[in-house]
């Protein structure tokens, strides 16, 4: 009898101080289609392949999307109407905002949108408000003062929930940010964000601010929900938006493989498989390879080889040692247990399967598993041939040149 999952792993992530057990609730914004698109190395995809890639947000589970910055143009307006309409058409559950600066110039557009999509639309007026912002703008807080109350207030106004966002929070004062977000709230805000705008923040720092941002809340005794905003400048953007998720915040945003401004957003596949993984959340990734790869496609952003998860080698290999593990767990009929072996991921759960190759590296097991997979006899010899050839190589394999190896290099009477 196989033993049990939990009895094969031992999981050093679970206990100690930084468990995540008191989380019990999580939800996501997708930024994809929005604060993804900004960055300067993508390609802006067809309103038909934004609309595909909406969907496949809603069978992730996802409930929310920032579906554009209208205000920006005529392109962005038409694009955000479309997937408003497609969001009413279909009936999708997945909730849209929209990106506006603290101006009605660009509101006016996400109030024309919901009006004739016939569905609300949250409305996430921004404004920068760290010291350097100010300086550079030539602002005070006085003046940003007035420009949250005024925008919130037309929002609001307007019948839209409007979600507020500070630029730069993670580099603000204090004092500064705790005045404008109770401004905000007291004119009708129900959402905050708190926005890492250039990734500065440490998973110390994003654990600082939502504990005293969950304090000025509550001071106001408002009903409102507080959002995390990560960029990845440092490299840190999933890490400390697993911090602000422990520190207490109610959504969190994220783009496909990460895209966004400069090094990008916090990436949402690994947000999503790593918060199944702690139990948080119950998703059914199935789709999750799909998204990816649809994202990449549209907006011409290569797949990194290695990146976690997606990545054409996250469960693909041709070194002897591993590939024997995995082929010996498959030999048990036990899936998962293939699966993990020598994973920590288990690929099923995004909609993929372990992958054993041939080269330099591998064993003689890899080429008995590579000639059961694609149906040719085990027959010792061809497994020789075969072994020797990839260890005179200098790389993998591909399926091709060992078929054309064995059509050419093997007698066929050694082939039967």
């Amino acid at each position: 009898m196989i033993p049990q999952h939990q009895d094969l792993i031992y999981d050093w992530n679970k206990g100690g101080i930084v468990d995540m057990k008191g989380v019990v609730h999580i939800e996501f914004d997708d930024e994809t289609l929005r604060d993804g698109l900004q960055s300067p190395s993508v390609t802006d995809p067809t309103i038909d392949q934004k609309i595909k890639i909406l969907h496949l947000m809603e069978d992730l589970g996802i409930q929310s999307a920032n579906i554009g910055l209208p205000g920006a143009g005529p392109r962005a307006y038409n694009d955000t109407l479309e997937l408003a309409k497609e969001i009413a058409r279909s009936n999708m559950k997945i909730f849209p905002n929209c990106a506006a600066r603290t101006v009605k110039a660009d509101i006016d557009p996400v109030i024309d949108i919901s009006q004739k999509a016939g569905i609300p639309i949250e409305v996430a007026t921004f404004v920068g408000t760290s010291p350097i912002r100010q300086y550079v703008e030539g602002w005070n807080v006085a003046h940003i003062l007035k420009l949250t109350e005024d925008a919130v207030e037309y929002v609001v106004g307007h019948g839209l929930p409007s979600m507020f966002v500070t630029e730069d929070t993670t580099r603000a004062h204090p004092d500064h940010i705790e005045q404008i977000y109770t401004t905000a709230i007291e004119c009708g805000a129900r959402r905050i964000v708190l926005a890492d705008t250039v990734g500065h923040a440490t998973r110390t720092g994003a654990t600082n601010l939502v504990r005293f941002m969950k304090d000025v809340v509550e001071n106001t005794g408002e009903d409102v929900k507080i959002d995390w905003h990560g960029h990845n400048d440092r490299g840190f953007a999933v890490a400390a938006t697993i911090a602000a998720i422990r520190a207490g915040v109610d959504r969190v945003h994220g783009c496909a493989l990460g895209i966004g401004e400069r090094c990008g957003n916090a990436s949402m596949d690994l947000l999503l498989v790593n918060l199944k993984m702690w139990g948080i959340i119950d998703n059914d990734l199935c789709k999750l390879n799909e998204y990816c790869n649809l994202v990449s496609e549209a907006c011409h952003v290569p797949i990194p080889f290695n990146y976690p998860v997606i990545g054409p080698d996250a469960f693909r290999t041709a070194t002897g040692v591993h590939a024997a593990a995995v082929i010996k767990a498959t030999k048990t009929g036990v899936d998962w247990l293939a699966d993990m072996v020598y994973s920590g991921v288990p690929a099923h759960m995004v909609g993929r399967k372990q992958k054993i190759e041939i080269g330099p590296l591998s064993g003689e097991s890899n080429v008995v598993f590579w000639l059961k997979e694609h149906g040719y006899p085990m027959q010792d010899g061809v497994v020789r041939k075969i072994f020797d050839y990839a260890k005179h190589s200098n790389r993998l394999l591909t399926d091709e040149e060992i078929e054309s190896f064995i059509e050419t290099e093997i007698p066929e009477s050694e082939r039967q």
